[in-house]
């Protein structure tokens, strides 16, 4: 497994006047996202200043396998659009004992 820096752009459905938890299919998205979380695949993630990317770090063998799986999320190409993966070699961690 290794870690790659994943940006996505909020796009097409997504409504930047409203709140996030007010999105279209939020629910369903949601669940996605706590799954990968608690499948150790999504590491760290949340938007950027714009509050229109959004980045994550992620365990994954592959940058196919990133995409496969984030393919998946219910906003996939509706509110949410995969700009990059990136492999990312992690030299410093401050969240390991």
């Amino acid at each position: 497994m290794g870690m790659f820096l994943v940006l996505v752009r909020r796009t097409g459905e997504y409504d930047l006047a409203r709140p996030l938890e007010e999105q279209s299919g939020w629910e369903a998205h949601a669940g996605f996202m706590d799954r990968l979380v608690g499948d150790g695949f999504l590491v760290l993630g949340g938007p950027l200043a714009d509050e229109v990317r959004v980045a994550y770090a992620v365990d994954a063998e592959s940058e196919d396998a990133v995409r496969a799986t984030l393919a998946q999320d219910p906003w996939s190409d509706t509110h949410l659009v995969v700009d990059a993966v990136e492999p990312w070699t992690i030299r410093l961690d401050g969240r390991r004992g």
